[in-house]
């Protein structure tokens, strides 16, 4: 039986984001969904307020989906948080502070909960910065 290092195959990593959700999220790029979310908010931010830069980027991003993927898994460690489920509850709760609460962070988590995300201001935060929290809650620190 051939192992995956005899046939030329690197071992499997662990992967920090998960690439079917990323295209999920680039169904909604014209607003820079998947770069939020592969933790490129600079651009993430033009996208949103240009709209893909007119919808011609967003075309081509298709295409580089798996890419910011790599760069993701790279970049960004992976363990007890993960990626996914926390941009999932600060994209369908973030007011409510629930991707907050997932990463143990329950003071900023009760302040989001009573103050509607901190009155909106650091749920915009999170989106710039989610990633790297997430990140250094995996490596402790």
């Amino acid at each position: 039986m051939a192992t995956a290092h005899s046939v030329g195959y690197a071992p499997t990593q662990a992967r920090s984001h998960n690439i079917v959700i990323g295209y999920i999220a680039w169904l909604f790029g014209i607003f820079g969904a998947h770069r939020f979310y592969f933790g490129k908010p600079i651009s993430g931010v033009i996208w949103f307020l240009t709209g893909g830069i007119f919808l011609i980027g967003w075309v081509i991003d298709f295409f580089l989906i798996s890419s910011m993927d790599d760069e993701a898994a790279q970049r960004y460690a992976t363990g007890q948080c993960e990626y996914s489920i926390a941009w999932l509850l600060l994209t369908f709760g973030g007011i409510f502070g629930l991707h907050r609460f997932y990463m143990g962070k329950w003071g900023t988590g009760l302040i989001y909960l009573l103050t509607g995300g901190l009155f909106f201001v650091g749920v915009v935060y999170d989106v710039l910065t989610l990633n790297d929290q997430i990140h250094n809650t995996n490596v402790g620190r």
